[in-house]
């Protein structure tokens, strides 16, 4: 072989293992990434669990101290939706 052909043979070698470097570069910032997106997921699920478990309690013992204008309210909104879907 002569040393043209030998230089063109270690610089593809180079390249292709420049190219399996910078593809496993690649990969493992894809993996941080996509590490770092379900751990923000999973905090933003735990917080809007968290929210609506608040919400309902707050709703429960909103309920429990005034019945009578929870049942109210709600038979208002009953009208009023009934009223707009026979309109229909």
């Amino acid at each position: 072989m002569d040393s043209r052909a030998k230089d063109l043979t270690d610089e593809a070698k180079n390249a292709v293992g420049e190219a399996a470097d910078t593809a496993e570069n690649w990969a493992d910032s894809a993996k941080s990434t996509a590490r770092s997106a379900l751990e923000r997921a999973r905090a933003a699920y735990e917080t809007a669990q968290e929210k609506a478990v608040a919400g309902a309690k707050a709703t429960d013992q909103c309920i429990r101290e005034n019945p009578y204008t929870s049942l109210g309210i709600a038979l208002g909104v009953g009208v009023l939706i009934g009223f707009l879907i026979r309109r229909k």
